[in-house]
């Protein structure tokens, strides 16, 4: 299948969303459907909360759930992978217009951190000469000065007013110059 997988939301009951990602997971493995749906996440963040213990209080770092009432699921939309998540004990839908489910946007999987950037997913190298092909930025040239494979962001000097300026850029906004 030439098609390639995207992140897509699904609405679930609030406090479900463990039972859901669990109920996902397992009917994939038991119906053979890894090529389709390949990865359910819950989005958490870590969060300190002080907590008052006899006079004392105390600071611990708490998992929370980023969006209470969702899941994310990386998948292959079709009627069958539709059909699974969709009836899924606890998921009332999917976040889209209608009955339309929607892919999240590379930036907005990237705001949500549900996806890391693999270092094998930036295809450029420190030295090479790339043009910016999006944002601000559009239109300039410069050679790649470091990669962030953490974050998926080059810094790249292009040359402004006659200054060579370091500028941060995601790699996804950037092509090789041949």
């Amino acid at each position: 299948m030439a098609e390639e997988a995207k992140w897509y939301v699904a609405h679930t009951y609030s406090g479900y969303e463990n039972k859901v990602k669990e109920s996902i997971e397992k009917t994939v493995e038991n119906r053979g459907l890894e090529s389709l749906i390949m990865d359910v996440k819950i989005p958490m963040e870590t969060v300190l909360e002080e907590e008052a213990k006899k006079g004392e209080t105390a600071t611990k770092a708490v998992q929370r759930k980023l969006f209470p009432g969702y899941v994310v699921i990386k998948m292959i939309m079709t009627d069958e992978s539709w059909y699974v998540v969709r009836n899924t004990r606890g998921v009332t839908g999917f976040v889209g217009p209608g009955s339309k489910p929607v892919p999240l946007t590379d930036a907005e999987v990237k705001m949500m951190g549900v996806e890391q950037v693999r270092q094998a997913d930036i295809k450029f190298r420190v030295g090479d000469l790339v043009e910016i092909k999006s944002g601000p930025m559009e239109g300039f040239s410069g050679n790649i000065e470091s990669i962030d494979s953490e974050t998926g962001t080059l810094k790249v000097t292009v040359s402004m007013f006659g200054r060579e300026t370091p500028v941060e850029i995601s790699h996804t906004q950037v092509q090789l110059v041949d």
